[in-house]
């Protein structure tokens, strides 16, 4: 089984653990649409797969352009994994910061460091963290 972790925001990305909650693929969402189509493709098998997606909104102070790109990128993303028929529950930033003990109260930093010291041997940036503590919160609180 494969677990997809994914953070829907313009700096966010995909991360697929195994059961055993290792790495297999990470990728920053900075790819066009078919792109990313197509990495999907290559790397899941959908059929063997389950993702957890950040549920999101737009917040106060946001401009309308970053809003609506924001929706558009969230939009999209629900749509690739509905076009693939693979099962996926959407869950708050709130829900999944407090179970992996990461609440980053908007700072990037913490989530960053809080995955760093689960996957110690794999560069975590800020694309990704939350991409892999998001896979990891599904893997053990949704999909088993």
């Amino acid at each position: 089984m494969q677990f997809l972790g994914i953070d829907p925001g313009k700096s966010g990305g995909i991360a697929i653990l195994d059961t055993t909650s290792q790495t297999i693929h990470t990728c920053k969402l900075d790819l066009t649409e078919h792109d990313l189509w197509d990495w999907l493709n290559d790397v899941i098998d959908p059929l063997n797969s389950a993702a957890t997606i950040e549920q999101v909104h737009s917040m106060p102070g946001q401009g309308v352009a970053s809003t609506f790109t924001f929706g558009k990128n969230y939009g999209f993303l629900i749509g690739v994994l509905t076009a693939l028929q693979m099962p996926y529950m959407l869950v708050t930033p709130q829900k999944w910061q407090k179970a992996m003990q990461c609440l980053t109260k908007g700072d990037k930093n913490v989530s960053k460091a809080a995955a760093q010291r689960i996957w110690p041997k794999i560069k975590i940036t800020h694309a990704i963290g939350d991409a892999l503590l998001i896979a990891e919160y599904g893997r053990l609180n949704l999909w088993q």
